[in-house]
């Protein structure tokens, strides 16, 4: 379900309206454009990341329009009356490339590919950015936890910390990359995610007895309570507290669910507090972590022997610490039937012109091998190159591969099905289970290998030689 309903038009940087009315002026505005969306540096020091937020970008460019509330206040800030009048019947209707939702990718290839007139490509861009850069860099964060997890769950309930009303998409890529459930009530509603929480030790401070605390949330949540055990002392009075209204819930016919350990040494009490709910005989109940968690706290615990059933993590998810964007870029490659590029002194940041799509090779074993950035017609290619090292060559011959770009919008429809974030989260699983584990680890993981076909790179120096010729 699309959040951005009202004024979506607008949710753009400023030059690029400028940049439409300069389109749109100067006559060009009907020209044909292929903008390519790509990354060049993996997030988290990592070896991959979770593409996400493609459906919500989609929704939105489906209904993608300028209200007259829009069209006034541009016309309050200068725009030109004839391109205001323009503007009061656009629609986007271009046509989108991607690959699938919740797949796994690597820097400098086509993850995104958009087709349509120039003006109408220009002024999506700021979209594109805004949406897919942060919901994979949050996906990307969660898959890392639920990693460090294992089998434990994972939580999301950083709505408190997020940056403001990205918080709202910051639990659709959360559940996306991993988490189970979510705090955030309203993304649960506008997502279909699955809610979930405790208790404040705020509830516990307006009782004058955290027993009596204890009492009241059961008697009101007789079969989903968990009792936040460390205001007053943990292993004194939280736990031996739970314990006593524990029992009492089972002489009714209920049972305690979990406790919540919020401070301390969390791999000492998780400990503690296992030992003593057992010896109560209370072997069901969940113990639940929290406390600026992220994926090394979470490893180290586990590596620590603690007990603890699902970790809740807030801040270190929402905001993507400790790098707070993914640094996706969206760049011009074609335009009037001509392969466009930009051209730099660092080698790195020359792109890749024309229209491309991308091969993912793999293992004998069926994981994944290798990426080859490829031109759109090219089927069959022997070998890839480094796109920065050319002496580096990699041999294809005889490799399964497939394509990983896919028609998901034509003419401005989506033409794929929607899916639930829980859906997608299940093609994450699936796709990861086939990445090797030498790319999965927190330490100096493994480089992917991406290349480009010999092909793309004649092309590529080709047009960087036109454009030096053109300024030499």
């Amino acid at each position: 379900m699309s959040i951005l309903k009202q004024h979506s038009a607008l949710y753009t940087d400023y030059y690029e309206l400028t940049m439409a009315q300069g389109y749109y002026l100067t006559g060009r505005h009907e020209e044909q454009a292929c903008f390519d969306y790509f990354f060049r540096k993996l997030p988290f020091q990592g070896g991959y990341v979770v593409f996400a937020g493609l459906q919500d970008l989609l929704e939105i460019l489906q209904g993608l329009r300028f209200q007259p509330e829009d069209i006034d206040y541009l016309k309050s800030q200068g725009f030109n009356d004839r391109f205001l009048s323009y503007l009061k019947d656009f629609e986007f209707r271009g046509t989108i490339y991607s690959v699938i939702e919740g797949e796994i990718v690597f820097p400098n290839e086509p993850i995104l590919r958009i087709h349509g007139t120039i003006l109408e490509t220009q002024i999506v861009e700021t979209l594109v950015l805004n949406l897919l850069n942060f919901e994979s860099l949050i996906a990307t964060k969660a898959r890392r936890l639920k990693v460090a997890a294992g089998n434990r769950s994972i939580l999301d309930f950083g709505l408190r910390r997020a940056q403001g009303l990205g918080g709202i998409h910051a639990s659709r890529a959360a559940t996306i990359g991993g988490a189970e459930t979510t705090s955030n009530v309203y993304s649960a509603l506008q997502f279909g995610l699955r809610p979930t929480g405790t208790m404040a030790h705020s509830w516990i401070e307006s009782f004058d007895h955290e027993l009596e605390a204890f009492r009241k949330f059961a008697e009101i949540f007789p079969d989903n309570s968990i009792f936040l055990v460390d205001t007053l002392n943990t292993l004194r009075s939280g736990i031996p507290n739970a314990i006593q209204v524990a029992h009492e819930m089972e002489k009714k016919g209920h049972r305690l669910k979990g406790i919540r350990l919020d401070s301390g040494d969390l791999a000492y009490l998780s400990k503690r507090a296992r030992f003593m709910l057992d010896e109560a005989g209370l072997h069901h109940v969940q113990i639940v972590a929290s406390n600026q968690l992220d994926e090394h706290i979470i490893k180290s615990l586990l590596e620590q022997g603690a007990p603890i059933d699902v970790f809740g993590v807030g801040t270190n998810l929402v905001t993507g610490r400790e790098d707070a964007a993914l640094d996706g870029v969206y760049k011009l490659t074609m335009f009037d039937q001509k392969p466009r590029l930009k051209i730099s002194d660092n080698i790195e940041k020359i792109l890749l012109p024309g229209v491309k799509k991308i091969h993912r090779y793999r293992n004998g074993d069926g994981t994944f091998f290798a990426d080859a950035v490829v031109l759109e017609e090219e089927q069959e290619i022997e070998r890839m190159i480094h796109p920065f090292q050319p002496l580096k060559q990699l041999d294809l011959c005889g490799l399964e591969k497939e394509n990983l770009l896919h028609r998901v919008m034509e003419n401005g429809k989506i033409t794929i099905p929607g899916k639930t974030p829980y859906e997608i989260a299940d093609f994450v699983l699936h796709r990861f289970s086939l990445l090797p584990d030498e790319h999965k680890r927190f330490e100096y993981p493994h480089i992917y290998k991406v290349g480009i076909s010999p092909s793309l790179m004649k092309l590529r120096d080709e047009e960087v030689e036109k454009k030096r010729k053109s300024y030499s």
